[in-house]
């Protein structure tokens, strides 16, 4: 079992730019496929990036991948999400999720642990 806990989201005005960082606080994110996901309370969990446990693959969705990065920071133990050029629509809640399969587009519900998520907040 692995608890995650994301950080780092707040307010930030358009345009701007945000990294969220997704830590282990127990057990470790060996082997482990690190996703990010977001939702709002009027859309479903959407897929936002993903990547490999050994950092070697990489998955963002279509519509982000202009502005969002995610990342292995390996001295800090975390996986993060780099926000560039951040828009309204951006804002919502964050969260990171661990699989064991790696998919370019995967689904909320083949994650096995989530994090209790992040607030990212975007004023215009």
């Amino acid at each position: 079992q692995v608890q995650l806990q994301e950080s780092g989201g707040g307010l930030v005005q358009a345009g701007g730019s945000l990294t969220l960082a997704c830590s282990a606080s127990r057990g470790t994110f060996d082997n482990w496929h690190v996703n990010w996901f977001r939702q709002t309370p009027a859309k479903e969990r959407e897929f936002v990036a993903a990547i490999s446990w050994r950092g070697n693959r990489f998955a963002t969705a279509d519509s982000l991948k202009d502005r969002f990065a995610v990342y292995r920071d390996n001295a800090k133990n975390t996986v993060n999400l780099q926000m560039d050029n951040l828009k309204p629509e951006d804002a919502a809640v964050y969260f990171c999720a661990v699989s064991n399969t790696f998919a370019l587009v995967p689904r909320a519900d083949g994650m096995l642990y989530w994090g209790k998520g992040t607030l990212v907040t975007v004023s215009s």
